[in-house]
């Protein structure tokens, strides 16, 4: 995959159906009549890259000629896909404002979904800010999350934790079926690169002692039964040091939770340095008070 050029982001919000006028329509939506789009400058990403799957709509549609925005994607793989999509807000004097991500689940392949890409100021602000695409992500959307999945799990990651090259990101399963969940021992990963093809020359650690002391993956493997709505986490913990050789990133993993069980696809966005060697702990269940989507006593 690869991104699109971004475009102007006016602070009025587009409904679905004006921004239908900006391009082919979608399900349900049609341009009001006598629509126009004019098109308006893009934004170019300053590393050049473009996606083909994705694309920014953007221009002055319908008759008031009111300013709108929105952004579609295409599956063009031959299995639902979730995407999200990271973009970054610039203002007229070219100063990155904000970061907004956003996603759009379980598309289906040779699926269009058109939707509008909703301003931080809220419709009727004299502001205006540029969009500029900066991130893809795209997963196979059976278990990464939105309805539950065959499999009865559901597996995410957390935002992680950095502190002086260290980095801890918590692998999440959330038993969503209507019965008990057994694991033992550790995640099995398969780390993937940009165009999700594996990523070599990374040794998977069992423990996270050898990356750092003290983080939550030190502990022996013990069973773990999770009941229906219960969780379990295990932490991946590597360092981002550079030193000779090329940087390894890896933005997606696959996560096998257990023996016999399936793959299921996250995006913890691994920058590995050259160390060569990430830490895995192994299936902790999450306590009860523990919040959602972060480790046990992450603030």
């Amino acid at each position: 995959m690869r991104p699109a050029s971004a475009l102007v982001l006016c602070a009025a919000l587009a409904s679905t159906a004006l921004l239908a006028g900006c391009g082919k329509e979608t399900a349900g939506a049609s341009a009001s009549p006598g629509a126009t789009c004019a098109s308006l400058a893009p934004l170019p990403d300053p590393a050049g890259r473009t996606w083909d799957n994705v694309r920014v709509i953007s221009g002055k549609c319908g008759p008031s000629g009111a300013p709108s925005t929105g952004f579609e994607v295409t599956n063009t793989e031959k299995e639902p896909l979730t995407f999200t999509l990271t973009f970054t807000l610039v203002n007229g004097f070219g100063e990155a404002m904000d970061n907004i991500t956003r996603t759009v689940e379980a598309v289906k392949p040779g699926q269009t979904v058109r939707r509008p890409l909703d301003a931080a100021d809220g419709p009727g602000s004299a502001r205006s800010y540029r969009a500029r695409l900066m991130k893809v992500r795209a997963v196979p959307a059976d278990g990464a999350g939105g309805a539950c999945p065959s499999s009865g799990v559901r597996i995410t990651n957390d935002r992680g934790d950095a502190a002086m090259g260290l980095r801890v990101v918590g692998i999440h399963l959330t038993n969503c079926s209507t019965g008990d969940y057994e694991l033992n021992g550790y995640p099995a990963l398969r780390l993937l690169g940009e165009d999700r093809e594996p990523v070599t020359g990374v040794k998977i650690l069992h423990g996270t002692t050898a990356i750092s002391t003290g983080i939550g993956g030190d502990a022996e493997p013990r069973p773990v039964t999770l009941a229906p709505g219960e969780s379990a986490y295990a932490n991946l913990a590597w360092r981002n040091t550079t030193t000779d050789g090329d940087p390894v990133d890896a933005p997606y993993v696959e996560v096998t939770a257990k023996p016999g069980a399936g793959p299921v696809t996250v995006t913890p966005e691994l920058d590995l340095g050259t160390t060569g060697r990430l830490g895995v702990g192994p299936w902790t269940k999450t306590p009860a008070a523990a919040r959602t989507g972060e480790l046990p006593g992450q603030e």
